[in-house]
């Protein structure tokens, strides 16, 4: 069995170093020897043909359930080897088959009416929220970051991610802001601080519902930052300005349409919207299974052929489109340094396993980034196409009056501490 798979790697893995001990404890390598070298351990036949069939779906389960050892290297040296060799065109036989299937089941994955969109985002978001603080920064972003500068730390990309979305809402003082999908409310608060805005946050997560609030509430701004436990589709009232952030990966192929109109009921005639969201550059494509079963059941990234028609049939306007390309690949390493440095307290937390799921999808994601067509998309929308500026010059402009009022909140902090 093992020379059946010595011919699927050798005809996927072209350049790089990879060696496979089978469970027999025969050695094959792969690949043309260049880069650093990786070990695999593959610990028994059911795996191995797992493996063979359905590849998407047992690498991650085999590393998970420890069949599948990285004796030499890192899980993420792996999976930047798989990804930089491989891609759809370059599956054949059963693992294309298999994929085929996939997409086919697309649209019954993201069947997302209110009730399963509730146990979706619960599947994921509502864990020990001590898990998220191994690796976010302190504002608990959990979504691409907007590097500025190269080095720029984790802690300002975010803080620059916050500021660029605000810079784009043109948000007036006292204007009704709505936040969809609105986390566990950094975006929403920062926006009822440095812009004077109302704010409402609505969020589907009893865990990101309830700490929401209780920040709001430490920082005074309860008043003026409320956040709710409801679906977007149960909102009636209208608002100045929308923002959704990491949210649309969730609502699901055959709910586009039910979203855009939604958000177009929901925002004033003379209103602006952001959405911003992970899309793939190359077109449609399908949801990884070991990710739908294990991280985000309902999921689906967009390409931006599948969105724009429906913004379109929607009657809203698209002022600006803005691709981050390599951002999110430098939050999740990131995010993936951080979680590692704190590794074994995830494995307190929950278990060992649980520990290498979280593993393997923070280093399978990275990578998708810098290798798989992974970016994201930001979208400007309005109802009218009159409603934001002629030129781009604003943003920047905004985002540089921000930066002054950040400056600001912080000394005036530190001399209320002193």
């Amino acid at each position: 069995m093992s020379s059946f798979f010595d011919r699927f790697v050798t005809h996927h893995i072209k350049i790089g170093h990879l060696t496979i001990i089978y469970p027999s404890g025969r050695r094959a390598t792969f690949g043309d020897r260049t880069g650093e070298p990786i070990t695999l351990r593959i610990k028994d036949a059911v795996t191995l043909w797992s493996l063979m069939l359905n590849p998407e779906l047992a690498f991650g389960e085999a590393f998970m359930d420890g069949t599948l050892v990285v004796e030499e290297g890192n899980i993420y040296a792996f999976l930047e080897l798989v990804f930089t060799n491989t891609s759809v065109n370059s599956l054949t036989g059963p693992a294309r088959f298999l994929r085929g299937l996939t997409g086919l089941r697309k649209r019954f994955h993201q069947y997302n009416p209110v009730d399963r969109a509730k146990d979706n985002v619960a599947h994921h978001y509502d864990l020990d929220g001590s898990l998220y603080r191994l690796f976010l920064d302190s504002d608990s972003q959990y979504s691409c970051a907007y590097f500025e500068e190269a080095d720029s730390s984790l802690e300002e990309a975010q803080l620059a991610k916050k500021r660029h979305l605000a810079a784009k809402l043109l948000i007036e003082p006292g204007q009704k802001v709505l936040d969809i999908g609105s986390g566990w409310g950094g975006l929403g608060l920062y926006l009822a601080e440095m812009t004077g805005a109302e704010v409402t946050g609505v969020t589907l997560s009893r865990e990101q519902f309830a700490i929401s609030n209780q920040r709001a509430q430490a920082r005074n701004l309860a008043a003026h930052a409320r956040f709710h436990l409801k679906d977007y589709r149960h909102l009636e009232e209208q608002f100045d300005r929308i923002v959704s952030v990491g949210m649309f990966e969730h609502v699901g192929v055959g709910h586009y349409d039910e979203f855009f109109s939604k958000a177009r009921s929901l925002l004033k005639p003379d209103g602006v919207m952001v959405l911003h969201s992970i899309g793939v550059s190359d077109g449609p494509s399908h949801t990884n299974p070991w990710v739908h079963k294990y991280i985000f059941p309902g999921g689906y990234i967009p390409a931006l052929s599948e969105v724009v028609p429906v913004i379109e049939r929607q009657g809203l306007v698209v002022c600006d489109i803005e691709i981050l390309r390599l951002h999110y690949a430098e939050t999740l390493k990131a995010w993936r340094d951080r979680f590692m440095a704190r590794r074994e307290e995830a494995v307190g937390l929950y278990d060992e396993r649980f520990a290498r799921m979280w593993e393997f999808y923070l280093a399978s994601s990275e990578s998708a980034f810098r290798h798989q067509g992974m970016m994201v998309f930001q979208i400007q929308l309005a109802r009218e196409q009159t409603a934001v500026p002629l030129r781009r010059d604003y943003i920047q402009e905004a985002e540089h009056r921000l930066h002054e009022m950040e400056a600001s909140a912080v000394a005036q902090s530190s001399r209320a501490a002193e």
